[in-house]
């Protein structure tokens, strides 16, 4: 099977392309950064798999205008290419934040969209003009929202909490108690490899997440014990916390109010649809196995 990517150089995409390579798939790339793109358009591919995007960013320093003009414009012209084309499926990386910033339930498919930000706005916007589109027949599209993305090579909260442990330094945030989704990227490129190899899942909105939720502080105890280090826990008054990122939020400080949030705030995904479609009870990997994966390869 021939699969294309775009965003083929970035952690997700650089991943996926050695899955599939690995598992017989020929991969290409399509760089959406050159201004001829479309003459590189795969037509002789099976599935066009959509990674590239403008990820969010906490510092918030970024113009809104460059989330539309990557997030929603350049994937609606790509997704014409497709259905003008002979490929097959058509993945898009949209992500959990396209519809919703917080949530104190269980996030499925079906919930009405209400992001905050131009990153989430810019997302929903593309999901939307997609899923308005008539797929001609033989066609599917496949939307995806998956939650915090993690595994070796990746720089994100995980690497922070993996240094403030390392370091001995003790975790200050222990008094806000949370629930959060992760995905491991193994479990990622295992749900793409069985949606492009089973014809009978239908196009759609599908949530990648890990089977079960973990909470922060669970998360620094995991990471300690990875580490052979004794957990260090501290629960200071969630006021005091909360007026250290007001000044965090004015100056360059390490802690800033969405920097606070992704690291207390609850936010479960629920993943049971695309289980559903696949016909699974539960992905290869546990969220354990994938966040010690992940800290071992931080530690190396």
């Amino acid at each position: 099977m021939k699969i294309t990517i775009t965003g083929m150089s970035g952690f997700v995409g650089h991943n996926l392309h050695a899955y599939l390579r690995n598992n017989n798939y020929i991969v290409k790339n399509l760089n959406v950064r050159e201004n001829d793109w479309s003459k590189s358009f795969p037509l002789d591919s099976n599935a066009l798999i959509h990674l590239a995007g403008k990820a969010h960013d906490t510092s918030n320093f970024s113009e809104a205008s460059e989330y539309f003009k990557v997030n929603r414009d350049l994937t609606i012209e790509l997704f014409d290419k497709f259905i003008n084309s002979s490929v097959r499926d058509f993945f898009y990386f949209s992500s959990v934040k396209a519809v919703a910033d917080t949530i104190d339930y269980d996030l499925i498919e079906n919930v009405i969209g209400n992001p905050q930000t131009p990153y989430g706005r810019s997302k929903l916007e593309a999901e939307k003009y997609l899923l308005s589109k008539e797929l001609p027949e033989g066609k599917r599209l496949f939307v995806i929202r998956p939650c915090m993305i993690h595994g070796p090579g990746n720089k994100g909260n995980l690497n922070l909490l993996f240094n403030i442990v390392k370091k001995g330094i003790p975790w200050p945030l222990g008094a806000f108690e949370n629930q959060r989704s992760f995905l491991g990227i193994d479990n990622l490129c295992y749900l793409i490899k069985a949606m492009l190899e089973n014809v009978e899942i239908e196009s759609g909105v599908y949530n990648f997440a890990d089977d079960k939720s973990i909470s922060t502080n669970t998360l620094v105890s995991l990471i300690s014990i990875t580490l052979n280090k004794k957990s260090r826990i501290l629960r200071i008054n969630k006021r005091i916390i909360q007026g250290l990122v007001k000044i965090g939020d004015k100056i360059s400080l390490p802690l800033n109010s969405e920097r606070l949030k992704k690291l207390t705030e609850s936010y479960v995904v629920s993943n049971q649809k695309i289980k559903d479609a696949l016909d699974i009870t539960d992905l290869p990997n546990t969220v354990e196995e994938g966040i010690i994966k992940t800290v071992t390869s931080f530690n190396r």
